[in-house]
């Protein structure tokens, strides 16, 4: 096995624990819902923080995706309905009157099979047939790599056996500082982004794209996360950040997300999914997570690519069809920097 990759612990439950290495940071995985557990990063003065939100044991993640493979369709699905071919399927509800996240058991709480090839540990999951209702059985692989220079890979792919839909991603919640050390109103945040699709009450796009010229939500130069804005309300949903941004660039190709730095640590994130989901963590509400740290409102973000919510509703977004002899693939790159 690759010294970039060990094995740590096998739980009683089945779950197996990695911990990948390479550039100075550590990151620690679960095999059950392809879990980050925690990434342990310098900062320009050597100190280690784990700047992910989780928890100690596998066997206590659930509810609020915390570090997990999110699909088979990742964000929301409103009414959990969609007709494709003519056929109309209905999925799980499991978030107000919508799908969201993978319906109720999805893939964040699935165990995952794995193998180690060199520096890469690959999962893989066969989501059968009706499984949440939707159709067609999935084989998932998502791949996480950790490099010498300080970033981490996360590939996805998958195939299936009929037409389905299909949007993968990991549901990491970040805060630079350290997971333990309060809210991120110290965070700046860059994105790469000068549109967004407005949301209604239940968090489902209207289908228009809006500019976010002149709104507290435009961060193309760079913003500071402070209290007053993190508590603006000049968003859809009047609860913080949580937003789709259209990510600028090629669909399908490398593209840069944005810039997240704080507490002498920076993330620099690329994705080829053509949208990002940013999540301030408003209705976060852990008791005690991770070394009895207590996760409350914004003490983390989350920046998941994704493709639009709701596109297999909208026509006119992207699309995230899926088809026999088709293979699903998106990435996501994570750069931490020291500054």
């Amino acid at each position: 096995m690759s010294e970039a990759v060990k094995i740590v612990k096998k739980w009683d439950d089945g779950t197996t624990e990695f911990k990948l290495s390479g550039g100075g940071i550590e990151v620690t995985v679960y095999s059950l819902g392809g879990i980050i557990q925690s990434i342990k990063v310098p900062n320009k003065d050597g100190e280690l923080a784990d700047v992910v939100l989780g928890y100690d044991t596998p066997q206590e993640y659930g509810a609020q995706y915390i570090g997990g493979i999110i699909g088979r369709y990742s964000n929301r699905v409103a009414n959990g309905k969609f007709t494709l071919d003519g056929k109309q399927h209905q999925l799980n509800i499991n978030h107000g009157p919508n799908y969201v996240h993978g319906g109720l058991v999805g893939f964040d709480q699935k165990p995952w099979e794995y193998e180690v090839s060199g520096s890469k540990l690959i999962l893989t999951y066969t989501s059968v047939d009706g499984e949440e209702n939707f159709p067609g059985t999935l084989k998932a692989k998502v791949t996480y790599e950790v490099t010498d220079d300080a970033m981490i890979i996360v590939d996805y792919s998958a195939v299936t056996d009929k037409p389905t839909i299909v949007s993968l991603s990991n549901h990491a919640f970040f805060n630079l500082q350290g997971h333990n050390k309060g809210d991120i109103s110290n965070h700046v945040v860059k994105l790469n982004s000068s549109e967004y699709t407005p949301l209604d009450g239940t968090k489902i796009p209207y289908g228009n794209v809006e500019s976010v010229e002149g709104k507290d939500a435009d961060m193309r130069q760079g913003k500071l996360l402070t209290q007053e804005l993190l508590n603006s309300d000049d968003y859809d949903t009047l609860d913080g950040f949580d937003r789709n941004y259209i990510i600028e660039g090629r669909q399908g190709c490398k593209n840069y997300v944005g810039r997240v730095s704080a507490d002498g640590r920076i993330l620099d994130m690329y994705t080829t999914h053509p949208s990002l989901h940013f999540y301030t963590g408003y209705a976060l509400s852990v008791p005690k997570g991770k070394d009895g740290a207590t996760y409350g409102r914004c003490s983390a973000m989350c920046l998941f690519p994704n493709a639009y919510p709701d596109s297999p509703n909208k026509p006119q977004f992207p699309q995230a069809v899926l088809r026999p002899g088709e293979v699903y693939s998106d990435t996501t790159w994570f750069q931490f920097l020291m500054e």
